[in-house]
């Protein structure tokens, strides 16, 4: 057991001991974290010294779970040196806890410090403390009528099923004006076309948006992206998953809440402001000015939607009357003027070039074949696609095709699939867009010299010479040797031409079999020989594993 150093012991029996007890205790933030600045979402744990003769908390800490009692030690010394104000610095003449582990570790490590520290069952004024918090969030989620609950319930519902997000994207700033009193224009920012966060933000300030989107892209450290978050003004509506999804890591980038069914899915509400912070709920006239705004957006949605699914951002304005019903508003019906913001769109797709243009790329001059195109995780397979499909994918207005002027041959087109989730699948579309496209497609013999196994390489040109690798597949498995040969046949049918899907679900029911549903994209491009790429036989070596 570590105890403290004598210097340490020695500064801290200077400072004055007063007849107080306090209490201590460590406890999960599962109950109380929207009370707390931390970025533990209810996963970490709450170290707590409280005065019990002044009723004062002295020192607080959010801490992982895993870290050990010594956490404990560290934010009691804070309570004595450097407590919270009104608190002035001083040793108490005896601590309470209700953890015996904590009261021997403790009492290892304050030894000689003249502090009693004693076991009791219960620890009444952290008990309150925490009941309190409690109540707070219980109020906090409960806090407008339910008829507008029930109305922003509606409205989020009629969003999520539109998915407004696979048309609008997040650059595309929409303008918002409510001809009412107290409500200036709004700034609508949509998310969720790169599958990860899916909700809408309602700026009440231009400025701060852009602050926040600066911050972003700029790779600022934690602390300073933090502050930016918080310096938002706004109101937002956010979609999360009903229940944990089990086995399912907070970071994990596979997952896309998109594929979970509408039942499972519900919108939280809440604004963000500089004074004020987060916090995860609305108050009426909020409520109000948010309903009509989210409405206002559905109805320019519904009416623009060719329009808004135009890569360019055109200015486009749709003035609506909406009915607001009588139990929450004096008003029958409210003006409402929706436009897009070209100039505004443009100012934040030059922010993102720069931010790109800053970020230095390191490649090893020695492998000539990139590896970042196509995401980690993707499942590649190799298919002959009835040429029914290929039309109806060609005809879809939302799905990214590049044509090579195929015609219909055979009983299909030869087709790479490539799914993967659907952020990551629209990025790989961004990616090859950026790249000049796809200029051909090459299978080059490779080899394992550990192990002696032979390897087909897959292998994507690129519009601007770029080569990426995009599978390795074993010539030895009878399954890829009879799925490559009625492959290449089928290319010489169609002149020696291909074509790529990109899909989404890589991680739902249809990994391995994607519908048409979960297809974004179709390319076709030239099949070339590996003689014609002139790269030999590739060898995998260790770093490539």
């Amino acid at each position: 057991m570590n105890a403290l150093p004598q210097t340490t012991k020695r500064r801290l029996q200077k400072i004055p001991q007063i007849p107080t007890v306090w209490e201590g205790d460590r406890r999960p933030l599962s109950k109380i974290e929207s009370n707390l600045e931390s970025g533990t979402e209810g996963k970490g744990e709450c170290i707590i010294w409280v005065d019990g003769s002044e009723g004062l908390v002295r020192a607080m800490d959010v801490v992982p779970p895993a870290m050990g009692p010594e956490a404990v030690v560290r934010t009691l010394l804070r309570a004595i040196e450097n407590p919270h104000s009104p608190a002035t610095p001083a040793r108490p003449q005896k601590i309470v806890v209700r953890d015996r582990e904590i009261q021997f570790f403790l009492r290892g490590a304050l030894q000689n410090l003249d502090i009693a520290i004693e076991y009791v069952k219960e620890l009444p004024l952290i008990d309150e403390l925490f009941r309190g918090f409690e109540e707070i969030n219980h109020s906090n989620r409960n806090k407008i009528a339910p008829v507008y609950e029930k109305l922003l319930a509606t409205v989020a519902r009629e969003i999520w099923e539109e998915a407004i997000w696979e048309t609008i994207v997040d650059r595309n700033i929409i303008a918002i004006e409510i001809d009412r009193p107290g409500i200036d224009t709004l700034y609508a920012c949509v998310m969720g076309m790169l599958g990860r966060e899916y909700g809408i933000i309602l700026y009440r300030s231009l400025d701060s948006m852009k602050r926040f989107r600066s911050a972003a892209l700029s790779e600022s450290n934690f602390e300073e992206l933090e502050t930016a978050f918080l310096s938002q003004d706004c109101w937002f509506l956010n979609f999360e998953a009903k229940t944990e999804i089990a086995g399912l890591d907070d970071e994990d980038e596979e997952f896309d809440l998109a594929e979970l069914p509408t039942s499972e899915i519900r919108p939280v509400f809440g604004s963000i402001h500089p004074l004020e912070g987060m916090r995860p709920f609305l108050d009426e006239e909020e409520a109000i000015a948010v309903y009509i705004a989210l409405k206002g957006l559905l109805s320019f949605f519904r009416q623009e939607i060719w329009a808004l699914n135009s890569k360019e951002i055109k200015p486009i304005t749709g003035n609506y009357n909406l009915k607001i019903p009588s139990e929450i508003s004096g008003e029958k019906e409210l003006s409402v003027r929706v436009s897009t913001m070209p100039k505004v769109a443009a100012e934040l797709e030059q922010m993102l070039d720069r931010a790109e243009e800053e970020i230095e790329i390191e490649e090893d001059i020695e492998i000539p074949i990139r590896e970042d195109l196509v995401p980690r995780g993707s499942y590649c397979q190799m298919k002959i696609v009835p040429w029914e499909l290929i039309k109806s994918l060609r005809d879809r207005p939302k799905i990214y095709y590049k044509s090579q002027s195929i015609s219909c041959t055979g009983e299909g087109l030869p087709a790479i699939i490539i799914q993967t989730t659907r952020g990551k699948a629209k990025i790989l579309i961004e990616n090859i867009e950026k790249a000049g496209g796809i200029e051909a497609i090459c299978f080059n013999p490779g080899e394992d010299p550990l192990t002696g196994t032979n390897y087909d390489i897959g292998i994507i040109k690129t519009g601007n010479g770029d080569l990426y690798l995009f599978e390795e597949f074993e010539k030895q498995d009878p399954t890829y040797l009879k799925a490559s040969q009625k492959w290449h046949q089928s290319t010489e049918q169609n002149q020696g031409y291909c074509g790529i899907i990109v899909a989404m679900g890589v991680t739902g029911n249809s990994k391995g079999n994607p519908k048409i549903k979960d297809m974004i994209g179709l390319l076709e491009a030239k099949v070339i020989s590996s003689q014609q790429l002139g790269m030999g036989i590739l060898q995998l070596m260790p770093e490539y594993y």
